[in-house]
């Protein structure tokens, strides 16, 4: 089967310019297909207005190929950057490593070229041929799809953008247009959080003649459930570069709260459960723990505030999953005495679940057993506690009665 020359839609379209518009040599062209097909061509990079390569070709030593590519001025990397910044999915798109077709067709429209147009690109060789364009220059041509193909974001470098400074433009350019509220009309989504942004976490219904700062500081209120919900939650990009130094995060800490928010917001999408954003940091951290006991985020995100041992860390997670912000309380509370009425009718049902009264105690509003301890929490509600290496995890749901806390096995 004859090898083919870009396998997604934006390395086909590189060709198709190429050969129908780019206005190189035709004569060329089949001979330098042949070459790239030949794997004569190697060392081949990618830079801002610049493709490189060596090329094997009927002589001893390589020929050194370079291929100039028109880069864009100031004005028209603004157009670009408009053009994408104007519909999310363009952005999102580009984040999740594609390209959407859109953006071609849009840019054009805005009087932009993306795709090699005629004069777009200068060849050059060290072979003895005068044409304008040889074929070990073609070759280098069709192989720069192959490497558009595995990274999109090379059509822009070409143009005089990385994709560093490129995604850079993007998030400057939304956030200014954020700061006019982003009523310009360009994108029903970007309206659309707008006005959430103005709604403050209330949501529409916010008052709004409330101050954005105090809108901000209330509990976030219910969000009801959306039909089509996504059947798991999405995974975020890959940040395009580290944090700056000094801040409270690392790269692999701030996946992390991106891949929690992504989870947080799915949870609320299904009406499983609430945004979190009005927890304590240390209720927060135990949640995120308690995320990583079921399989979750797999580490905790580095912080400028000194972290708890791991040890503590579990702890605390143990007992969020079992009883979230009270299962955090049992677990601090410090013991008390509740009526002896209480705990002697508490010690009956324990007696009655099977255990042996040779081997309770009961202590304040704790009743202690081989490998497990009851506790009465001042909100009414039973925990079990169990031991493991030498100190009382949280092991169960809170239970209103304390022999609804032992299975038959127990």
């Amino acid at each position: 089967m004859t090898q083919q020359f870009g396998h997604t839609w934006w390395g086909r379209a590189w060709v198709d310019a190429l050969e129908k518009r780019a206005s190189l040599d035709p004569n060329r062209l089949p001979r330098g297909r042949t070459y790239a097909r030949q794997d004569r061509v190697t060392s081949l990079t990618l830079e801002p207005g610049m493709v490189a390569a060596s090329v094997r070709g009927s002589r001893r030593l390589n020929y050194r190929t370079h291929i100039e590519v028109r880069i864009y001025g100031d004005e028209e990397w603004a157009k670009v950057v408009a053009t994408i910044a104007s519909r999310a999915g363009h952005t999102a798109a580009l984040l999740d490593g594609d390209l959407d077709p859109g953006v071609v067709d849009d840019a054009r429209e805005a009087g932009i070229e993306l795709l090699p147009a005629k004069g777009d690109l200068k060849p050059r060789c060290s072979c003895p041929d005068a044409a304008k364009t040889c074929k070990h220059a073609a070759a280098v041509c069709y192989l720069v799809a192959e490497a558009l193909d595995d990274d999109p974001f090379m059509l822009f470098t070409l143009r005089g953008r990385t994709k560093e400074q490129l995604l850079a433009e993007l998030r400057a350019h939304r956030c200014g247009l954020g700061a006019e509220t982003r009523g310009d009309g360009l994108d029903p989504d970007a309206d659309a959080l707008a006005a959430l942004v103005a709604a403050g976490p209330q949501g529409a219904g916010a008052d709004p003649g409330v101050v954005a700062r105090e809108a901000w500081a209330q509990p976030p209120g219910p969000v009801p459930p959306v039909p089509d919900a996504p059947a798991r939650p999405g995974s975020p990009a890959a940040w395009p570069a580290d944090p700056p130094p000094g801040a409270p995060f690392d790269t692999p800490g701030l996946l992390i709260l991106a891949t929690d928010a992504a989870r947080r917001a799915w949870t609320q999408l299904r009406g499983d459960g609430d945004s979190a954003l009005a927890l304590s940091r240390d209720a927060d951290q135990a949640r995120r723990g308690a995320d990583r006991l079921d399989g979750g985020t797999n580490a905790d995100p580095s912080t400028d505030e000194a972290p708890r041992n791991r040890g503590d860390l579990t702890h605390r997670a143990l007992a969020w999953r079992y009883g979230n912000e009270a299962g955090l309380a049992v677990l601090d509370e410090a013991p008390w005495r509740p009526p002896l009425a209480i705990m002697a009718a508490a010690r009956a049902a324990v007696e009655e679940a099977g255990v042996s009264p040779s081997v309770i105690t009961v202590n304040n509003n704790r009743i202690t057993g081989p490998g497990f301890q009851l506790r009465l929490s001042r909100a009414g509600s039973w925990w079990r506690f169990e031991k493991h290496k030498n100190r009382w995890e949280v092991a169960s749901p809170p239970a209103e009665s304390p022999d609804d806390l032992f299975s038959p096995t127990n």
